[in-house]
């Protein structure tokens, strides 16, 4: 007698990206001869397959094929994009007919619970959770904090132009002192300067702030 396999299923939903606009359905058969019969109609699936174990060596397998079987209507029309057949599933892809943003409420037709139909958690997202399956790109260097919002390509462009500094192989003849003179006009750096003490120059004028020279008697 057959039975029902266990199917999980997601989604995803989108009104412009048909791409993501999708079901994701398993039909859990460990070893499934691949002489299973699908049919996909855009309204409903029917499925019917049996299980094949790998005999071992020299002996008699002693575990028994079993025969699966169902029938579902699907809440609302698909068509299929890809299926994959693998050791302990077939997975098949499917695009939602109707492009909407809002999620099925359930995967069949009817309002019934089925408890071969489970939700499939290692692929579902919330609805409006879906715009994590994307990274944000990196964005570099630009604006980053630290460096006071400094355009660090622009710099490095600046610099290019400077004296010693034309050709690879280190900073042969260039002067530091004229290039930090010249970072530091710069917007966004005048933090810069080597240990972060910018009062040291006003040491020279520091006789004004001594006690006064004596008088002669």
């Amino acid at each position: 007698m057959a039975t029902k396999p266990e199917i999980l299923w997601a989604q995803r939903s989108s009104e412009y990206e048909p791409e993501k606009n999708i079901v994701y359905l398993t039909i859990s058969v460990p070893e499934l001869a691949p002489d299973y019969k699908l049919e996909l109609t855009p309204s409903s699936i029917s499925f019917s397959g049996h299980t094949t174990p790998p005999a071992q060596a020299g002996t008699a397998s002693a575990v028994e094929p079993k025969s699966y079987e169902f029938k579902l209507d699907f809440f609302a029309e698909v068509e299929e994009v890809r299926r994959t057949l693998s050791g302990k599933s077939l997975f098949l892809l499917l695009k939602k007919k109707e492009a909407s943003e809002d999620y099925w409420p359930r995967l069949t037709k009817d309002k019934v619970k089925l408890n071969f139909v489970k939700t499939d958690f290692s692929k579902w997202k919330d609805q409006d959770e879906q715009e994590d399956d994307e990274e944000p790109e990196d964005p570099g260097f630009g604006g980053a904090g630290g460096a006071g919002g400094m355009d660090m390509a622009s710099m490095m462009g600046g610099m290019g132009g400077m004296g010693g500094m034309g050709g690879p192989g280190g900073a042969g003849g260039m002067d530091f002192e004229k290039m930090m003179e010249q970072m530091k006009g710069m917007p966004g750096m005048g933090g810069l300067g080597g240990d972060g003490d910018e009062a040291a120059p006003e040491e020279e004028d520091s006789d004004d702030d001594g006690p006064p020279p004596l008088e002669e008697a």
